[in-house]
């Protein structure tokens, strides 16, 4: 067995010592995937972790998702900003927990690895209305999810760093490409293993799966895969969630072509996802 399978290997092992996402969260992905569950079925598996609850309803009261109201229950909210909303923030409280220890390999500090992933969430979204298209209800949990392959290569990327380091800088490789010639495999598609184990769509998490590799998505999901490789690029420029990585990314020119995305369309929505991100954090932040 090469090195690099090797790596692969442990990888994959890693993805398996995960902590699951919170019973009632699996509960309402099973749910929201049956066409014949009902909006109030939902809604009591949404209320059965009350813990989630608040930190759902803490979300749902961001300036981003509420505006000026504020929302009472997880029941309003539902009936305010649709179920489907409601689901993407159970998805994004649960997560948090998880996603906000350190990453060592990728030198990100408490909290680094959540500011990346909500700034590509809201990303996904204000970048879809700026170029005037309804993002699918799947973008902002695609999003959210994108690099959480992150969690399970921390410790085998801190191993080997310095082997991709020294691919990258002599070889002229992204960081990515490095990654994925050392080790076997690459965030993107250890997250994907890692969605699929705790049951998400199968829509999220081959956009997960082909985030970075955008040309090598399958055609229906090729716009919501776009949507998240340049909202990715937006927010590592606006300084959320960089790691060792840096800025070491350049967009797909066929996402750019495909989005029909210019200069000042791309300056535009990063002012709308900077903004969108301190309105969530401003929310998350209180007592």
């Amino acid at each position: 067995m090469s090195k690099s399978d090797e790596n692969r290997k442990n990888v994959m092992q890693q993805v398996e010592t995960v902590p699951q996402l919170p019973a009632a969260v699996a509960r309402v992905l099973q749910l929201a995937q049956d066409p014949h569950s009902s909006i109030p079925q939902i809604m009591e598996a949404m209320e059965s972790d009350p813990g989630l609850t608040a930190e759902a309803l803490r979300l749902a009261n961001s300036a981003y998702f509420a505006g000026p109201r504020q929302i009472a229950s997880l029941r309003d909210a539902g009936v305010l900003l649709g179920v489907s909303r409601i689901t993407q923030l159970v998805v994004a409280a649960a997560l948090f927990p998880i996603a906000a220890k350190p990453v060592a390999g990728y030198d990100l500090h408490t909290g680094a690895l959540v500011d990346g992933l909500l700034g590509v969430a809201v990303g996904t979204e204000v970048l879809a209305n700026t170029l005037g298209k309804i993002p699918p209800t799947h973008a902002f949990t695609a999003g959210l999810l994108h690099d959480i392959g992150k969690i399970a290569m921390g410790d085998i990327v801190a191993r080997c760093q310095r082997e991709i380091r020294d691919c990258a800088m002599v070889e002229g490789m992204t960081y990515e490409k490095a990654e994925r010639f050392v080790l076997g495999i690459d965030r993107a598609e250890a997250g994907a293993a890692l969605l699929r184990s705790w049951g998400l769509p199968d829509k999220v998490v081959g956009v997960v799966r082909w985030h970075m590799q955008p040309d090598n998505a399958p055609e229906e999901d090729v716009f919501v895969t776009d949507l998240v490789h340049i909202a990715r690029i937006m927010a590592t420029e606006c300084g959320l969630g960089v790691g060792v990585d840096g800025l070491q990314y350049s967009p797909s020119a066929g996402s750019i072509r495909r989005l029909g995305l210019t200069e000042e369309l791309e300056a535009r929505a990063m002012r709308s996802l900077i903004n969108a991100y301190k309105d969530i954090r401003e929310q998350l932040a209180k007592s």
